[in-house]
């Protein structure tokens, strides 16, 4: 997995904002089945309480991401980036191991 500087910075600034410690909380990655194309993916916050000790913590300069092992197989090659254009901004997940997309980029099918 990789996290962009892009991400990063955006994330630093997103706990910065609101004023949530770095240390205590996380980014979680996961990936639910349902969605137009069969998975979707989920971004949320993940306090250090609810991480478990099948989560997989990996970090990125001093951002950490947690994600659980069934997620795992799906995340093993994506990217985690941050854009911010006139047509919209946020967090984008590219997994190149997916088959097929949905229009809104939310969803995939493997």
């Amino acid at each position: 997995m990789i996290m962009t500087e892009a991400a990063i910075g955006k994330w630093r600034d997103l706990m910065g904002s609101l004023d949530r410690d770095a240390d205590t909380t996380h980014l979680r990655l996961s990936i639910k089945g349902g969605g137009c194309s069969g998975f979707m993916k989920e971004l949320d916050f993940c306090d250090v309480e609810d991480i478990t000790t099948m989560d997989m913590v990996t970090e990125f300069e001093d951002v950490k991401i947690v994600v659980d092992p069934k997620s795992l197989l799906f995340l093993h090659d994506a990217t985690l980036d941050y854009h911010d254009g006139l047509m919209g901004a946020g967090f984008t997940i590219e997994i190149p191991s997916a088959k097929n997309s949905c229009g809104c980029g939310d969803s995939f099918s493997m």
